[in-house]
């Protein structure tokens, strides 16, 4: 029997696992397995990134797009601590992906060696499996053990290997384990079912809150939604289950969301939260009777003081409740009011997207970008004021939408872009970011580049991180040191081999997207845009009283405000 390299056996595994590429960086420490993936590179494709936080973003984002695991690579030590953002994103938001670490030889293992850290320690909290191989022989098993426990638990696994041990030779021995998984899909028992759908009979004001957990239920989701007449809040994570449009959909909650969205789920009798864990206490009332759907049981109850849980399958658990309750109408009066505001609101974001100042503002570029995005493209949101402007006014019909949702990390636009190229190789990608979040991982563009990934990168570019300015003042305080300075980020584009377009006036909009998105390079539409606070949806008072201190700070210290726009801004919150 013809003996093999440990790292041949483990990437003919990836390939029975459906791998078709992996993120990472070459080094030291994980170059015997690189050599054996170099011999495989028609089967599985290796991205060589610029830094390895961007691999495991562009893993996550990879899993939240296609439910498939995303696989990212890095050398000990640094590498390793690198990844540790990406990987935290990916836990936060219940996305398959493993991470195969590399580790000091064998012999060194234990003798604090150059580069050597406890990597097990590093990775303990992050990881649904993290463990450190000791021999060559048990690297196939703990490599599916590894890839079926990311998908099962839907996190992190992190297979931590000394590199010697990959070049060691095996006789062909199978391995103990299969690499193939079952997912286990409980199903709520009938009394939970029976006590749910009761209480959606006797509500008069529902109101459904859906997240990620309803993505390929949206059809059940939306047929029972008119059954029980219910307006549907859907949280970020789950933007575009069903279109923007949609007369039931009464658009994002939390801080980035909508005033109907909040106004309904506070005047609702009775909350359904669907496949979501939402995870902002004070944007949810303090005491209504709420159902919780959900396929991992400990989430059940950790968002809201659920009155019944239902464990399973959101898509089953649909199909049964609505096969179970009645057809409501005598509760159109509370639907039709939050249709009407949700129309109101529409006008609003419509008459800000009309706008035609100059400097430009976020809502004009979300117009602009409108006219040019496929209806199946791909999004990529970054994090920072960029999310508000996203999610209020770029309406998803039936484009994917990928954001980090629990982790809110800033720099996962452009990772983002890259995964959803890697895979609707023949869709339109589009990244939505600020200067904040893009200059944070700007070094990737060239990755886009070097792979001919077409990817569109439209950064509202203000010099600054606005959002933390905003909080600053929202806390009462002055703004300090959210200043960015200047940046070309078009010329950047250029010199890295990609297609630049820079906007400085309204007049220049739309033609500059429209020569970015007819040009087969990836590009980069940077638009300088003035400041406008992301306000919620709904403000608080709390909120109000903080700013308005902020005001009078700044008009007595460095004068920028005169009173009458201090008593018109403090009046526009209230």
């Amino acid at each position: 029997m013809s003996s093999k390299r440990t790292g041949e056996i483990l990437t003919d595994l990836l390939i029975d696992w459906n791998v078709n590429h992996i993120y990472g960086m070459p080094g030291d420490s994980i170059n015997e397995f690189v050599d054996d993936l170099r011999k495989k590179e028609d089967e599985i494709k290796f991205y060589q990134i610029r830094h390895e936080e961007s691999g495991a973003l562009a893993a996550s984002a990879y899993a939240k797009l296609t439910g498939k695991i995303g696989v990212c690579l890095s050398i000990a030590g640094p590498g390793g601590i690198h990844l540790l953002n990406g990987l935290y994103d990916a836990k936060k938001d219940g996305a398959p992906v493993l991470a195969l670490v590399g580790q000091v030889t064998s012999e060194n293992v234990g003798t604090k060696s150059f580069q050597e850290i406890d990597l097990q320690n590093l990775f303990a909290d992050v990881a649904v499996y993290c463990e450190q191989a000791q021999s060559a022989e048990q690297l196939p098993d703990m490599l599916n053990m590894a890839i079926r426990n990311a998908y099962v638990h839907q996190g992190v696994a992190v297979l931590i290997v000394p590199d010697d041990l990959f070049a060691v030779k095996q006789n062909g021995r199978q391995p103990s384990t299969a690499p193939s998984y079952v997912r286990a899909l409980p199903f709520p028992h009938e009394v939970s079912l029976i006590n749910s759908a009761n209480m959606i009979n006797e509500a008069k004001k529902p109101v459904i809150l859906a997240g990620k957990g309803c993505r390929g239920a949206d059809k059940e989701l939306l047929q029972f939604a008119e059954k029980i007449n219910a307006p549907i809040v859907v949280s970020l994570l789950g933007k575009g289950i069903i279109p923007d449009y949609h007369p039931l959909n009464m658009g994002q909650h939390g801080q980035i969301g909508t005033k109907p969205a909040y106004e309904a789920i506070m005047e609702a009798d009775l909350l359904l939260l669907a496949g979501t864990s939402f995870p902002y206490r004070n944007f949810l009332p303090d005491d209504t009777k709420a159902i919780q759907i959900d396929i991992m049981a400990d989430r059940i109850g950790d968002i809201y003081p659920i009155t019944e849980g239902l464990c399973g399958d959101t898509k089953q658990i649909l199909c049964k409740l609505d096969e179970m309750v009645e057809n409501r109408t005598d509760n159109s009066r509370f639907l039709q009011k939050y249709q009407d505001k949700m129309k109101k609101w529409h006008k609003q974001m419509e008459k800000d997207k009309q706008a035609r100042e100059n400097p430009l503002i976020a809502p004009q570029v979300m117009h602009a970008l409108e006219k040019v995005v496929d209806e199946d493209a791909v999004i990529s949101c970054d994090v920072g004021n960029v999310t508000v402007w996203a999610a209020r006014y770029f309406p998803i019909l039936h484009q994917k939408f990928v954001i980090s949702g629990r982790l809110a990390t800033m720099g996962c636009g452009l990772p983002g872009a890259i995964a959803g190229q890697i895979a609707y190789p023949d869709k339109q990608v589009v990244g939505i970011c600020g200067d904040g979040g893009f200059t944070m991982v700007m070094h990737d563009f060239v990755t886009a580049v070097k792979y001919g990934l077409p990817v569109k990168m439209v950064v509202l570019n203000n010099s600054k991180i606005a959002m933390i300015k905003y909080e600053q003042e929202l806390l009462g305080h002055l703004e300090y040191e959210t200043s960015l300075g200047e940046m070309d980020f078009a010329s950047f584009a250029e010199s890295c081999g990609g297609a630049g377009y820079r906007v400085d006036k309204a007049e220049d909009l739309d033609n500059a997207m429209e020569q970015a998105f007819t040009s087969n390079k990836p590009a980069i539409i940077d638009v300088a845009i003035k400041d406008m606070p992301p306000l919620p949806g709904k403000i608080s008072y709390d909120q109000a009283i903080h700013f308005g201190e902020f005001l009078i700070k700044d008009f007595f210290t460095n004068k920028k405000v005169e009173v009458p726009d201090l008593k018109t801004s403090i009046e526009r919150l209230l």
